[in-house]
């Protein structure tokens, strides 16, 4: 029998705005599994959004630079906020952008490249001397199209092309570049407020097509609801999901009367032709890093029964 702790139950109330005994319950029933507890509670209809859980912030900046048809986002990880207001480490994550705009988006190939006499990596090593604190170059990525532009966005930023969230755009067409800038840019801030999972149904990752009709299936066969009505509702619930979190089909945050499809279809008028969006690329700060939390109260307890 799995041992449900305080901070389990935390994080699943977190993840699924579930009530606490809720919470409690969906966890001693799934033994523990944090995943299949907020399966269990949406089942129950519980929980009303599957939220990622265990999304634990880092400190750093998100560096995101873009160059006409090429652009890049890349994320440099220290270990406290008060670093990201340093000029110096700034400079560092504006420096590396340009870097992996030249070089591309292999961390190691970036690491090694000149920036004047020193490598990146050697820079990043100086800067740690320097400020005193661990930094990484965490990941990067590079976004370039034949024709067109890639736009960027940079939420939270405390200082130009860097802050806690980047996005990039690439945005293909023979039109206008700058209608078709000022159309990435819109995109990209839709991009950061939606946080849409893929471009469309088809880049959705198929595991999670089938968690989703799973747990609509189970929700409404609890519900005695025979399996020929059941199949119609996880159609139309798919479709629902989909229009949660496929960009082309989300509701665009500038004008929410429209999609981003019809958005984007609008704006083939102004930018003089067709517009596809070829990719983009949403880093928000730390996600995904699971950084380990002390328990002072706990260690000062242990610390007192010493002898």
């Amino acid at each position: 029998m799995a041992t449900i702790t305080a901070a389990m139950v935390k994080d699943l109330r977190e993840s699924t705005g579930a009530g606490m005994m809720d919470c409690k319950a969906a966890l001693t029933e799934t033994g523990g599994d944090m995943t299949a507890a907020q399966d269990w509670l949406r089942k129950k209809g519980l929980s009303k959004a599957a939220k990622k859980a265990g999304r634990v912030a880092a400190d750093g900046l998100i560096g995101a630079l873009t160059r006409g048809s090429k652009g890049v986002v890349v994320e440099v990880n220290s270990e406290t906020d008060f670093v990201a207001r340093n000029e110096q480490f700034q400079g560092l994550v504006k420096m590396i952008a340009q870097v992996a705009l030249d070089v591309g988006a292999d961390i190691e190939k970036i690491k090694a490249a000149k920036v004047g006499s020193v490598t990146v990596e050697t820079a990043i090593a100086d800067a740690i001397a320097t400020i005193g604190e661990n930094m990484t170059l965490r990941r990067a990525a590079v976004l370039e199209v034949g024709q067109g532009v890639v736009s960027s966005y940079v939420h939270g930023a405390v200082v130009d092309g860097a802050g806690k969230m980047g996005v990039i755009v690439a945005l293909e067409s023979a039109g206008k570049a700058d209608e078709l800038a000022a159309l990435g840019r819109q995109l990209a801030m839709h991009v950061a407020a939606a946080n849409p999972q893929a471009l469309d149904p088809s880049g959705l990752d198929p595991e999670l097509v089938k968690r989703e009709k799973d747990v609509l299936a189970d929700k409404y066969r609890q519900q005695g609801k025979p399996e020929n009505v059941i199949e119609k509702i996880v159609e139309s619930g798919l479709k629902t999901y989909y229009k949660e979190v496929c960009l082309l089909e989300q509701a665009f945050i500038h004008d929410t009367g429209k999609s981003v499809a019809q958005a984007v279809k609008e704006a083939e008028g102004k930018v003089g032709g067709p517009v596809k969006i070829a990719g983009f690329v949403r880093y928000a700060l730390g996600e995904g890093i699971e950084r380990q939390e002390s328990d002072f109260a706990a260690e000062v307890a242990a610390a007192s029964g010493k002898k």
